[in-house]
């Protein structure tokens, strides 16, 4: 059986939590923010929704609802969370073949939405990966995994596999890849069609100090030459910029009633993939993933915006001044 997509990585429970009152300490120009809370205090909180969530979780979702045959590996555990992202996944449509039941707990975080923006307390378990022998698919997903990942095979086998089926790779880093570091795979930075960081994040990965200003065309053009095909630096209200080895593009934002921001960067990068799956080039690829973006942050948590393949057509349509432009 071939796939159009496997999504390889983390998948996990969100706890998210309306925070009705806090305190934010900000620098001069808001560039960075604390949230603050009364020490001791007990906190009063409006809601709190437990949501299937984990970056490769949401990666398998929209791609499904884009219409993409998707399975996905992830860990889970056999309790009553890992049952609850178990019965997610077959009920939106994702091949669960892959997924990977253990007797440790599932993993949970919990995401904190204050004024709209979401901060997000992370718990790992030490998975001990260990890819299976995949089907052949069109595309590769790989995203968030445990800090347990570099003593464990899984990126060798993702390397072999890429190397051996010619799939594409889609890589989006997550905390763990990114301290480890991410120049530390050079053979597999050479094997991706495809890398995607928000903009604190490139600059962790060419090693720039985040105060310092950088040309964005400087930032594309390092992580190029780390080996990827095409690049994308997403940067929040800016919107987002590509370069496809040959040319810089720059595509803003589509209009939202903002809610929450969890899992506007995985909708993002899950609308580019599609993009590209269906034909599109970069420029075209990246109105898929602003899109997508778009319609995640007007609901709560990380999936239940993520548009479908009809509402993807409409929205670009209602949007179709919004377009990648030359930088």
């Amino acid at each position: 059986m071939a796939f159009d997509l496997i999504s390889i990585g983390d998948a996990r429970i969100d706890n998210v939590v309306h925070l009705p009152k806090a305190h934010l300490n900000c620098t001069l120009n808001k560039e960075k923010c604390e949230l603050c809370l009364s020490y001791g205090d007990k906190i009063p909180i409006d809601d709190i929704k437990i949501l299937p969530a984990g970056n490769n979780n949401n990666n398998a979702i929209g791609a499904v609802r884009l219409g993409l045959k998707t399975a996905l590996f992830a860990n889970i555990g056999e309790d009553a969370n890992g049952k609850t992202v178990l019965d997610h996944l077959k009920k939106e449509g994702v091949d669960t073949r892959h997924m990977v039941i253990n007797k440790a707990a599932t993993e949970q975080s919990i995401v904190i939405n204050f004024e709209s923006e979401r901060t997000i307390l992370v718990y790992h378990y030490p998975w001990d990966y260990n890819l299976p022998d995949l089907e052949k698919t069109k595309w590769i997903y790989f995203s968030s995994v445990s800090y347990s990942f570099p003593k464990t095979p899984l990126i060798s086998q993702i390397e072999r596999y890429i190397e051996r089926t010619g799939t594409n790779l889609v890589y989006t880093p997550g905390t763990h890849q990114l301290n480890f570091g991410v120049k530390n795979f050079p053979k597999l930075l050479s094997l991706v069609k495809l890398l995607i960081l928000n903009l604190e994040e490139a600059k962790k990965v060419l090693e720039i100090d985040q105060d310092k200003k950088t040309d964005i065309k400087k930032l594309l053009s390092g992580l190029s030459d780390l080996g990827p095909k095409f690049v994308i630096i997403t940067d929040g209200k800016t919107g987002s910029f590509g370069y496809d080895g040959d040319r810089f593009y720059q595509i803003g934002i589509f209009p939202a009633n903002l809610v929450e921001m969890t899992g506007a960067g995985d909708a993002y990068a899950t609308g580019v993939l599609a993009g590209l799956f269906y034909g599109q080039d970069l420029m075209g690829a990246m109105r898929w993933g602003a899109a997508n973006g778009a319609a995640v942050v007007e609901q709560i948590g990380p999936q239940a915006g993520l548009l479908t393949y009809d509402q993807m057509q409409e929205k670009l349509k209602e949007h179709s001044k919004i377009n990648a432009q030359p930088l």
